[in-house]
């Protein structure tokens, strides 16, 4: 037993020491000296200067022709800027002069109608009674108060204050569309060119020419050969040619606005001009009316007292006719009417210039929303409108615009 037992050790000790053994060997790595430099603590200045900029001592200017054009777009803000502020002084002079035409029209009116009834009633009174001093000095008043009538009828009448004070208010209302637009222009845009300045400034120029601040020299014609629109845009001479349709722009839009121009130019541009024509016609005769009537009276007047008593009926009749003219016409405000119809006309007419039109400066749908609530309609409505005008089945009494 004692043998078997030694064996079995030498067998499990043999077979221990059979077993292999799995060394891994690593080389050793060469040792390296890196000496990294010190980062020093002074503090370094990074100065930035407009154009160009320095980073420690190394100056990097801006190409020349970056420069230039930054320069030239500051010198355009700044031209746009001073067009805007010059905009702003307009709408503030407009309205001021507006409400002091507005205030003509009512003052003058209210005189010139005390004057003449007053005249009329010392008429009356003066052919009512015969001869004495008294009766003359009352027979020269009424003269004199209604040769004064007959003078400020005839002012009245060539000026027509109604109508320039509707004057001044589109003024006031164009050249408050106008700061507007140049705003948005300036806030939208960073880069202006010397173009939209020039274009900034004819339209100003235009509405100073359509509107005019004095009254001797540049008043508009009140009493024309023939009516006219007003025109308070700039002629645009050149036009870019519309190329592709691109910018939301297809070929049924582009028809659709060639409808609307052409409803617009045939039904509502033609209606107003109708409408100006005679309401030219009638200002005119009112105009011519009131002062002759006046004057006839004061005529009458100094043969008050005489054989016949016609010379003081004709006097008080044409009196009192020319009061009722007189506010028939200015109290009627025809004037301003006719001012009213010849911004209506010309409100078309752009319409029309701006529908055929050779450029593309919006997006189409955004230019055609703001063309059917230029004329009150919807976007179905303004399409149908198109589609009526394209079969021709557009009715008698319908126009582009609902709104005038």
């Amino acid at each position: 037993m004692a043998s078997l037992h030694v064996s079995r050790l030498v067998l499990s000790s043999s077979s221990s020491c059979m077993r292999p053994k799995a060394a891994v060997s690593i080389p050793k790595l060469p040792k390296f000296n890196v000496s990294v430099p010190k980062i020093p603590t002074k503090k370094q200045t990074i100065s930035v200067k407009e154009p160009s900029f320095e980073l420690n001592g190394f100056k990097e200017s801006l190409p020349l022709p970056l420069k230039q054009r930054r320069d030239s777009d500051s010198i355009q803000r700044a031209r746009l800027n001073a067009v805007l502020e010059s905009v702003m002084d307009r709408i503030e002079m407009h309205k001021n002069i507006g409400d002091q035409r507005n205030n003509w029209n009512s003052l003058l009116l209210n005189s010139v109608n005390m004057i003449t009834l007053t005249a009329a009633l010392m008429a009356g009174l003066a052919s009512v009674k015969h001869g004495g001093d008294s009766v003359t000095a009352v027979k020269i008043a009424s003269t004199v108060l209604l040769a004064s009538a007959t003078s400020i009828s005839a002012l009245m009448s060539k000026i027509q204050p109604s109508q320039l004070a509707e004057e001044q208010r589109n003024a006031v209302r164009l050249f408050k569309k106008l700061r507007t637009e140049l705003e948005m222009f300036l806030r939208e845009n960073e880069e202006i060119y010397e173009e939209d300045v020039k274009e900034a400034i004819q339209r100003v120029l235009a509405l100073d020419k359509a509107y005019p601040l004095p009254l001797i020299g540049t008043m508009l014609e009140k009493f024309p050969e023939e009516f006219k629109p007003a025109t308070w845009w700039p002629e645009n001479k050149q036009r870019n040619p519309r190329t592709g349709l691109a910018n939301g722009w297809s070929q049924e839009l582009e028809m659709e606005m060639r409808e609307v121009a052409h409803v617009v130019k045939t039904r509502d541009a033609e209606e107003y001009e109708k409408l100006g024509s005679v309401a030219l016609k009638v200002n005119r005769f009112l105009a011519i009316s009131g002062p002759v009537l006046t004057g006839i009276s004061a005529v009458n007047s100094v043969f008050i007292g005489q054989d016949s008593g016609l010379a003081g009926i004709v006097a008080i009749t044409c009196a009192s006719l020319a009061a009722v003219v007189n506010t028939l016409e200015h109290g009627g405000q025809v004037g301003m009417v006719l001012e009213m119809y010849r911004n209506s006309a010309g409100f078309f007419s752009l319409l029309e210039e701006t529908l055929n039109s050779t450029e593309k400066r919006e997006h189409g749908q955004v230019f055609e929303t703001k063309v059917a609530l230029k004329l009150g309609r919807s976007l179905s409505e303004l399409r149908d409108l198109a589609k009526k005008s394209k079969i021709s089945q557009v009715k008698a009494n319908e126009f582009a615009s609902k709104l005038f």
